[in-house]
């Protein structure tokens, strides 16, 4: 195994000519994580070819990726696509640039404290607890759509002090929608053009996204007619004020915005995490057995509070080498803000930087046995590990501003559930992931519950 003192060979390969860029724009739509990988197997770890009719760059080594993400990240920005991923979140902390990226997390960053994330603690174990409460021995659930549906509930509950247990299932569907329609044709030169079109999918767009919406500007008004002294990420981005920019708060369409990003970027990918978790216990079933150990040893018989976590050191093993086997975000797009360079190769302005997480994360010269699930291995792993060989939250200043919170709530979900249930895939299932927007499991989840 190489060490994080490797850094990557100045060298590339000349650019794949059209034809053969083409056939890869093709299978990339068609199954993006083979694709990407088998680029890396023939083609290794600087990539360049046409996407859409555009410069790309695939970039498969650490510091490469580091390069990008973390040394020069003002050479590059969020991906400018047309169609449904900006009218879905508008221009939230996901798409922002530049200093109104800046202002708008230095606005938001406070509700990720350490403190206030403690704060939220007592709110995930509570929900944590109550869907253990609901779940019965024998009884078979998609858990894609159970952890789905109690992430939302915990963001709702905790940032936005709301309570949408009742939309779980229209913002999941909503949602799952949308990134499907969001991911089709995404590398055609054409893409921009079919969006315009009436089609059936794009009426269905427009139906999903006036759902979330609804929903989200609910929640929005229901705050600004309650009386009282909230204390929430709500209340904060209403009441913000940039004292450090311009002094000026939100507009209207920057607080939908950004309460949008945070209610469905919130809860998304920690519900991935967490049902790609259940379902790596479930094929490894010593895994799950210790992982219980750890549990009935720390908990006996009650929930998971902050105060376990620190003592939770297996659970938090199970939960890094979940996020590297199947990383909910499995791929990243930036693009050249200005020309720059790498491998002392010129990278055009406008050029398309890849970087993905399900190739990183799967490479044989960091992980052994990549495609393997095993804890185990982070606990000698990390000082040999070059930078960024792992980034399921991203890196540099875009590094996720929710990491914090995914982390504890992952800890407690998971703890208090495997505490007192194991779960079982149905017979029969056949569980394919599907790489959409996140990664999630295609048709769900299917699984078979057993109380302790």
């Amino acid at each position: 195994m190489k060490t994080s003192t490797d850094v990557a060979p100045t060298t590339s390969s000349p650019p794949l000519d059209l034809l053969s860029s083409l056939k890869v724009s093709r299978r990339f739509q068609r199954s993006p994580l083979q694709t990407l990988t088998s680029l890396q197997e023939r083609y290794g770890d600087f990539i360049r070819l046409t996407l859409g009719g555009r410069r790309a760059v695939i970039l498969n080594h650490p510091e490469d990726i580091r390069n990008v993400l973390v040394v020069n990240p003002g050479s590059y920005q969020k991906v400018v696509r047309p169609g449904a991923e900006r009218t879905l979140v508008g221009d939230g902390l996901l798409r922002s640039e530049g200093e109104f990226h800046r202002r708008q997390r230095r606005l938001i960053q406070p509700s990720f404290h350490r403190q206030r994330i403690a704060e939220y603690a007592a709110v995930m174990s509570d929900y944590a607890q109550r869907w253990s409460e609901r779940w019965r021995d024998g009884a078979e659930v998609d858990m894609a759509a159970e952890m789905n549906a109690l992430t939302l509930a915990i963001v709702a509950k905790t940032l936005f002090d709301a309570n949408v247990e009742g939309e779980a299932s229209a913002v999941r569907e909503a949602l799952g929608l949308a990134m499907k329609l969001m991911s089709a044709n995404r590398f055609s030169p054409l893409a921009p053009l079919l969006r315009r079109l009436p089609l059936p999918a794009h009426r269905r767009l427009a139906q999903a996204e006036a759902t979330l919406d609804a929903i989200v500007l609910q929640i929005i008004e229901d705050r600004r007619e309650k009386d009282g002294d909230h204390h929430d990420l709500l209340a904060t981005l209403i009441e913000a004020v940039d004292v450090e920019g311009d002094g000026t708060g939100m507009t209207d369409q920057q607080l939908r915005d950004e309460v949008m990003t945070l209610f469905v970027a919130g809860h998304e990918t920690t519900s991935n995490w967490l049902t790609w978790t259940w379902y790596l216990l479930a094929q490894y079933p010593e895994v799950a057995e210790r992982l219980h150990g750890e549990l009935k040893a720390v908990l006996g018989d009650r929930p998971a509070t902050f105060e376990d976590v620190p003592q939770l050191p297996y659970t938090r093993l199970v939960l890094t080498e979940s996020l590297r086997v199947y990383p909910p975000v499995w791929t990243m797009a930036r693009q050249a803000a200005t020309e720059t360079e790498i491998r002392n190769v010129t990278i055009p302005t406008g050029t398309i930087v890849l970087l993905s997480q399900w190739v990183v994360h799967h490479d044989s010269r960091w992980y052994a046995d990549p495609y393997t699930f095993d804890p185990e291995r982070w606990r000698d792993l990390l000082p040999n590990l070059p930078r960024l060989a792992f980034f399921p939250f991203g890196a540099g200043p875009r590094i996720c501003i929710g990491e914090p919170f995914a982390w504890m709530e992952a800890t407690l979900i998971l703890a208090t559930l495997i505490r007192a249930f194991r779960a079982d895939l149905a017979p029969n299932q056949k569980v394919i992931p599907e790489p959409l927007v996140t990664l999630r499991p295609k048709g769900g989840l299917p699984m078979t519950l057993s109380g302790r």
